[in-house]
């Protein structure tokens, strides 16, 4: 074969990086004490490595291998029939020989293997070179187990420095339940911090809040117990204990067999549970080609919705039994859950019984709003809640504020829980019908006034509307129905297109009654003297700055019309105020 070829593809198309050389050597060497205390629990089990300048040494007590071994294992590829014979495809082995030794050519141009089978015979040496050749004779080894002995090419050094080699293995080999140590110091620990053990629960639980701090740096909100019987899986979920990005990329410690396989873990949980980091060990997930992922297959979709399915029992769980605990947790992590809610009924009454939600009668849960007032109104903006909770409110009508992230979904899907649910969406324009009319001889004596307002907004796309309604220190509302949007949108995207999509959109034009309304409070003082004066000019920059407010205090877009309009009304009356030398 040509090594080189495939050493360039290792290295630049399968691995992320050199160091894997190190797991793969570790894992082999896992591999062979694994195979050994199979037939024999009582066996030896270590591995150690040490380190001269430039030089790295790995030895293990493992099963070794005999000559015919040698040559099946180190001198092909992908032989799996063979591998299978020879006792290496079985289920508590990670690794495969031949391919994890070809990655220490990634830091070294010849490997050399020293090697003794348990079974009996002798010991055998095995030379790999970067160029494709090799050699096997004869060697020295008393003990059965596996030497091999590597030194870095020009530009791999710093793969071999110590504090490196100590930094990998006690990063890949921390949980392995032998020894593992570098130059004499343990790397390997007594095993997961979860496991099931003699220590008291106190101390339990201490080591897993140690791990969490010496491994993600924060001390968790909670610690959950994970299990996936189907996956061989163990491990335990941290609870974030400080908000999460959805966006941000997860960073769940998986583990195979012990061994560290990635320590990001995509595809491990479910998308909305971006409030938990995981460490777990499985024995059944398939690793991809390069053993730096998770296959994705139909037993990892089904831990995923294992897992998932254990997170949110923890909720309901917290919920039974601590509901100032689950508070707290919502607090912090309500994006994830309310994620959760949007297709977990189970979820959604959780959210609705548990989440406070802003509404313009105070915060409150949906469940106390529902009972307090019946049916659910909401507004879809935050935008539309700010201009309108104060007037809503005056009229009489309690409003739940939609325009946070899944908060309008959320209240939407309230009747599937509960077939009594009610559920409104606020439409601005809505508020119209509860404003009382102006008293007819006022309307009388106004309509000189409206009908000069009117040819004012004309010119602005709107409609004038005069009411009366509290609070009464509001002068001016400016409401869009979900209709006016869309034809003041669509206006907007004509005068932007050629002449034969103007002509196209221009079919789905309607009338002037779906356009946005600008409403006057005639019992604002300052409106009714508006309405009584007869200055056109004074009537129009009244009217313009008005509308200009009105756009200001609901948080409309202004568009570039709106803006020139403002600077010209502010600065007009301006100058009626302040008069120049020659008015006065």
């Amino acid at each position: 074969m040509d090594l080189r070829g495939v050493v360039d593809l290792l290295s630049h198309h399968l691995y992320s990086s050199p160091r894997v050389y190190l797991r793969e050597l570790l894992q082999n060497a896992v591999d062979a004490v694994t195979a050994r205390r199979v037939g024999n629990p009582d066996a030896p089990a270590a591995i150690g490595i040490e380190l001269t300048d430039r030089a790295l040494t790995i030895s293990d007590t493992g099963v070794g291998l005999t000559e015919s071994q040698v040559h099946e294992l180190l001198a092909t590829i992908g032989r799996s029939s063979k591998r299978d014979e020879l006792g290496f495809a079985r289920h508590e082995f990670l690794g495969q020989f031949g391919i994890g030794l070809l990655s220490a050519f990634l830091v070294a141009d010849e490997v050399r293997v020293v090697t003794r089978s348990v079974s009996g015979g002798a010991a055998v040496e095995w030379l790999g070179r970067s160029d494709g050749t090799y050699a096997i004779g004869p060697a020295e080894r008393d003990e059965p187990g596996t030497t091999a002995s590597l030194r870095a090419r020009r530009g791999a050094e710093q793969w071999f420095e110590p504090e490196t080699v100590r930094d990998l293995c006690r990063l890949y080999g921390s949980l392995l339940p032998f020894r593992v140590t570098v130059a004499g110091e343990a790397v390997s620990g007594d095993g997961p911090p979860w496991r099931s053990d003699d220590r008291t629960p106190g101390e339990r639980d201490a080591d897993l809040l140690g791990y969490a701090q010496d491994t993600f740096g924060f001390t968790p909100f909670d610690v959950i117990d994970l299990a996936v019987p189907e996956a061989g899986l163990t491990g335990v979920a941290y609870v974030l204990p400080f908000p999460a990005n959805p966006a941000e990329r997860a960073g769940h410690r998986v583990y195979l067999k012990r061994m560290l396989l990635t320590e990001s873990g995509d595809g491990l949980l479910p998308d909305w549970a971006f409030f938990a980091r995981c460490v777990v060990d499985a024995e059944g997930l398939r690793p991809t080609a390069s053993r730096e992922a998770l296959y994705d297959d139909g037993l990892l979709e089904a831990t995923r919705e294992a897992l998932g399915a254990r997170l949110r029992g923890w909720m309901t769980g917290l919920a039974r039994t601590q509901p100032a605990r689950l508070a707290r947790f919502l607090e912090i992590h309500h994006l994830g859950v309310k994620a959760l809610a949007l297709h977990d009924d189970e979820m959604l009454r959780l959210v609705e019984r548990w989440m406070p939600m802003e509404t313009n009668v105070g915060r409150m849960t949906l469940a106390d709003f529902r009972a307090r007032h019946g049916t659910v109104r909401y507004t879809t903006t935050a935008e539309d809640f700010r201009q309108l909770a104060a007037v809503a409110a005056a009229q009489g009508l309690a409003v739940v504020n939609g325009g946070y992230t899944y908060d309008s979904e959320i209240i939407d899907r309230l009747p599937v829980v509960d077939a009594d649910a009610v559920v409104v969406r606020l439409d601005p324009t809505d508020l119209v019908t509860r404003f009382e009319p102006v008293d007819p001889a006022e309307e009388l004596a106004a309509r000189p006034f409206v009908t000069a307002a009117q040819g004012v907004l004309d010119g602005l796309g709107c409609e004038l509307v005069l009411r009366s309604f509290d609070p009464v220190n509001l002068p001016v509302l400016y409401l869009v129905d979900r209709s006016a949007a869309f034809q003041s949108e669509l206006r907007s995207t004509r005068q932007q297109v050629d002449e034969l999509w103007a002509g196209v959109l221009s079919a789905f034009e309607k009338p002037r009654e779906d356009r946005p309304r600008l409403v006057l409070n005639h019992r604002n003082d300052l409106v009714r003297r508006v309405c009584a004066s007869r200055d056109p000019e004074a009537v129009r920059l009244a009217v313009e700055s008005l509308y200009g407010q009105a756009l200001l205090l609901g948080y409309h877009p202004i568009r570039p019309a709106d803006a020139a309009l403002l600077n010209r009304s502010f600065l007009g009356l301006l100058e009626r105020a302040i008069p120049s030398e020659d008015q006065q």
